[in-house]
């Protein structure tokens, strides 16, 4: 696909060098790849094996979009907190629906699941080729025992919603490399190192999946070429998989739940069941929520606790001490019951979140990366420093990473933070 000015995604091609690190705040412009996959004869030095000491649990670093929204060959560094803020407009959003997009990806959906309104994601002035195609481009960097890895996607979006162009990259070098070449098919022709006396294996996939995704149903890993790929592919999709997108709503919080399994979901509507599970399963985590419960709600705290209804269901009540009253959630506000959820979830893990890691490593080599627009959306200062507060000694131990939204308040106070990164969006 031709790469109009200010237009769509074209097929990827060469890979460029790794990019440098971009200055919290800063968006990079880059470079454009080209035609056609490429894969080495030989691969690299690095990938599986490292030497000891690097980062042994797999995490995104990086995020690339090109003619996404508002984006326009932009690169976003990540860190075990990162926080976006800009004015409305920015793209701060377009920013989690593209790594939303990914995660979902990564853990087997189609296109179509994680793009329901692709015409959406390209730019409003994007000309089409000449074809009537438009489209964007996504990716990201994953670090991780098989060290940096590259993913990079080209969609198109118009008049048909379609990869046209992946690959997964390593040191510069390319272990799979897919291009659409027939596009009365719906598939992409793909090629992936291998190492040996064959060198390359090609095969079609299929133009609405991620290839890399399939990449460890395809792969024997019989050569020390596949075995490469595998670790590549593996680390990215482990990375993908392990997100947890939250958006607390208010509204469907208040009423009283049908007791369940206790994990938390993305709504945050059965926080109720969760707090149930937590008080009686994780009596240390119950505790620092309750804490946090009196920095961000008004009045005492004394507890938090889950009350049987005589109609079967669930209603989650504040303490507020002897003599006095316990306060049920659905009357508190919509800032409290925001905090309460997300503090929730800062504190817990994929074992309450309603998340499906990766079944390839145990759950202490994984990190959990809670995705939040809106972070202190409708939260006072104080609500929105404890978040802050519970984020930094949550995702300080290494198994959680938090990315929101916020507002310039919040950015403010994190300006400067060791293990935070803020990027600044403008308009």
């Amino acid at each position: 696909m031709a790469a109009p000015p200010a237009a769509s995604a074209p097929a990827l091609g060469p890979v460029a060098p790794p990019p440098a690190a971009v200055p919290a705040g800063r968006a990079r412009a880059g470079r454009d790849p080209g035609a056609d996959p490429v894969v080495p004869a030989q691969a690299g030095a690095g990938g599986a094996g490292r030497a000891a000491g690097v980062r042994h649990r797999p995490v995104l670093t990086e995020l690339r979009l090109s003619a996404f929204g508002s984006h326009r060959a932009a690169a976003f560094p990540l860190g075990p907190v990162t926080l976006f803020a800009g004015p409305s407009g920015s793209g701060k959003s377009q920013v989690l629906a593209a790594y939303t997009a990914l995660a979902a990806l990564g853990s087997g959906a189609t296109l179509e699941e994680a793009f329901p309104d692709p015409a959406a994601r390209v730019p409003d002035r994007a000309v089409p080729d000449a074809g009537r195609r438009r489209g964007f481009r996504i990716g990201c960097t994953v670090d991780g025992p098989a060290g940096p890895v590259r993913l990079d996607l080209a969609v198109q979006a118009e008049p048909a919603l379609r990869i046209v162009g992946e690959r997964l990259s390593q040191n510069g070098q390319i272990l799979l490399g897919t291009a659409l070449r027939d596009p009365g098919r719906r598939s992409v022709q793909a090629a992936w190192f291998t190492g040996g006396a064959i060198g390359v294996t090609r095969a079609p996939l299929p133009d609405d999946r991620l290839g890399t995704a399939l990449l460890p149903l395809r792969v024997a890993g019989a050569t020390a070429g596949q075995r490469q790929v595998l670790a590549a592919a593996e680390q990215v999709v482990v990375a993908l998989r392990s997100v947890f997108r939250c958006d607390p709503r208010p509204d469907r919080m208040r009423a009283p739940v049908a007791p369940g399994e206790g994990r938390l979901s993305e709504d945050c509507a059965n926080l109720a069941d969760v707090l149930r599970r937590t008080r009686h399963e994780c009596g240390t985590r119950h505790a620092l929520l309750t804490a946090a419960a009196r920095t961000g709600c008004a009045g005492p705290v004394t507890g938090l606790d889950v009350r049987d209804r005589a109609d079967g269901l669930l209603a989650a009540v504040l303490d507020r001490g002897p003599g006095r009253p316990a306060t049920e959630l659905s009357r508190l506000g919509s800032g409290e019951l925001r905090f309460l959820a997300l503090a929730l979830v800062l504190l817990t893990g994929p074992g309450v979140l309603a998340v499906d890691p990766a079944a390839e490593l145990p759950a202490a080599r994984q990190v959990l990366t809670v995705l939040a627009d809106g972070l202190d959306r409708g939260l006072d200062r104080r609500q929105g420093d404890e978040l802050l507060r519970l984020a930094l000694l949550s995702c300080g131990r290494g198994h959680i990473r938090l990315t929101a939204v916020v507002g310039e308040r919040t950015a403010a106070a994190a300006r400067g933070l060791a293990d935070v990164v803020v990027v600044d969006l403008t308009a």
